[in-house]
């Protein structure tokens, strides 16, 4: 049997799709603008042929040896939703709703009754920007901060003192029970800060609570087929803890990369499938080209390493989910971009072109070749080419 590492970098899309200007994302191009303006430092994404893809502009005169290309999405969206479950084999037919108004004052009075407190914000809203904008009164009234951006998401802040983050996730489950039909937003997202007023700051203890996928993903088959199906990072969360065997809720790129390392020294067959929030939640949004030049860097430090640890038979696969380019003017939200595709076995010693792949779902469909099972979800595997 083998092992398959599939690692999401999130938000590190590469160029505009064809119909990014229906989304307001005409011009985008994450990694292209980052490269353009920052010149991080990647000779070991270079080595498996990241110069290669078209939008990224990365110089690289050196030898390739690893599978290359990039993949457009075709569910109807540019969130974490939408692109995880696509990866993992599931399209969203139908966007999740937005609220650019904020959420129906219906629902909204329904949702005080239920938890028991008055909230305030419901609008879109930076998550810094809120914090500084309503914290204080917040810590005076205990009133929840909710708020949404362009992506479908109903957020709640909360200061850690004032309500833990038990009580936090109590608030977002009640939100998740009853934001279903026309309200289903894709996540519900906690956002639990500390600090003082004009000192907020946020902590690791976030939690998504998505909707459960639409239909049967590639973590549903590993498992089903007996096999370990480990989730890294908000895995657990984008795929409502559906599909998995085990899983580490670590919050942030260090620790979930130690985390990966951790699970790559072990015994195991099968899926682990890993994402990297920091170049999305910590540069991406708050538009920090320099902190997401030096997020890449330090993924690509540690390369060499995941390389040492792969075995013969396994599988490593680097992509994204969207973009979220933060030299783009127009928005501070994701972008609708293709993502890169980046793979290698050991062994491997020449390039292989995959070209533009016609859906995400072509990475799952590899993923579940390269471990024996029959799921295709549709789409097409590029196994072979991995293997000539």
């Amino acid at each position: 049997m083998s092992r398959v590492f599939l690692t999401v970098l999130d938000a590190v899309g590469t160029g505009e799709m064809p119909d990014a200007a229906e989304y307001g994302d005409a011009g985008a191009n994450t990694l292209g603008h980052v490269i353009a303006k920052c010149d991080p430092k990647l000779p070991n994404m270079a080595a498996l042929g990241l110069g290669r893809i078209p939008g990224t502009g990365y110089k690289h005169g050196g030898a390739v040896a690893g599978a290359y290309g990039r993949a457009a999405e075709q569910s109807k969206g540019k969130d974490t939703t939408s692109g995880h479950w696509e990866i993992a084999g599931v399209r969203v037919n139908t966007p999740f709703p937005t609220f650019p108004d904020g959420f129906p004052e219906s629902f909204i009075r329904a949702y005080e009754n239920a938890i028991g407190h008055k909230v305030i914000g419901n609008k879109p809203a930076s998550g810094t920007a809120i914090l500084e904008e309503l914290g204080a009164e917040h810590l005076k009234n205990r009133t929840p901060i909710v708020y949404t951006s362009a992506d479908s998401v109903f957020q709640i802040a909360c200061h850690e003192e004032l309500f833990p983050p038990e009580k936090l996730y109590e608030f977002c489950r009640t939100a998740r029970e009853m934001l279903q039909g026309e309200l289903g937003v894709g996540r519900v997202i906690a956002r639990p800060f500390v600090g003082e007023p004009g000192h907020f700051v946020r902590t690791g203890n976030r939690r998504d609570f998505s909707l459960p996928p639409c239909g049967r993903t590639l973590a549903d088959a590993v498992k089903d087929a007996g096999l370990e199906s480990i989730g890294v990072g908000k895995i657990e969360d984008i795929l409502a803890h559906r599909g998995l065997t085990q899983s580490d809720h670590a919050a942030g790129n260090p620790a979930c990369m130690d985390s990966l390392i951790r699970f790559m020294k072990t015994d195991f067959d099968g899926l682990c499938f890993t994402n990297l929030v920091d170049t999305d939640s910590q540069y991406g949004h708050r538009r920090d080209p320099e902190g997401f030049a030096g997020a890449l860097e330090a993924f690509d430090g540690r390369l060499p390493e995941m390389k040492e640890l792969l075995r013969p038979g396994d599988l490593m696969i680097i992509t994204a989910d969207h973009g979220c380019d933060p030299c783009f003017l127009q928005t501070t939200d994701h972008t609708r971009e293709y993502i890169p595709i980046l793979a290698w076995t050991p062994g491997m010693t020449k390039a292989a072109d995959l070209g533009t792949r016609d859906t995400f779902a072509d990475i799952g469909a590899t993923c579940a070749e390269w471990l024996g099972l029959p799921d295709r979800f549709g789409a097409e595997s590029f196994a072979g080419a991995l293997r000539d």
